[in-house]
């Protein structure tokens, strides 16, 4: 199974994959009208949605009420560069979450797949197919 790119005008692009359509736009700033996320806000967005879930089951794992859990992700860029320094992600502990839990939330919230994909990356192959022509 595939995603599949498609060009709705402007700055646009989408992406389909399993029946569900991504959506991205870019900023004003660079042409788009930013009217969705971009494509490496998405993939960021995709990082501590994961990071989200990994809390969340482990909360529902241990019977542990979830109000107020909360996961940020702050992308910190090396100072004069548009390169990624670090991506800091911050879990906010609901009100009497147990102590003894702690470190253990910390290690479920590091298996994040999205994460472990980054850290060791897979092999990247581009190809490319030539559309054909219709002849009427």
């Amino acid at each position: 199974m595939k995603f599949e790119v498609s060009f709705p005008g402007g700055m646009k692009v989408d992406a389909t994959f399993r029946g569900h359509t991504l959506h991205t736009d870019q900023p004003v700033e660079v042409g788009g009208t930013d009217t969705a996320l971009a494509p490496f806000d998405l993939f960021l967005g995709s990082m501590v949605t994961c990071a989200g879930f990994y809390a969340m089951r482990f909360c529902q794992q241990r019977e542990i009420p979830m109000e107020g859990l909360g996961v940020t992700l702050e992308p910190i860029r090396e100072p004069g560069a548009k390169k990624l320094g670090k991506i800091r992600i911050e879990v906010a502990l609901p009100a009497g979450f147990p102590e003894k839990y702690h470190e253990a939330i910390l290690r479920a919230v590091d298996q994040c797949a999205v994460k472990r994909a980054v850290l060791d990356p897979p092999e990247f192959e581009i190809a490319m197919t030539q559309a054909e022509v219709a002849v009427g």
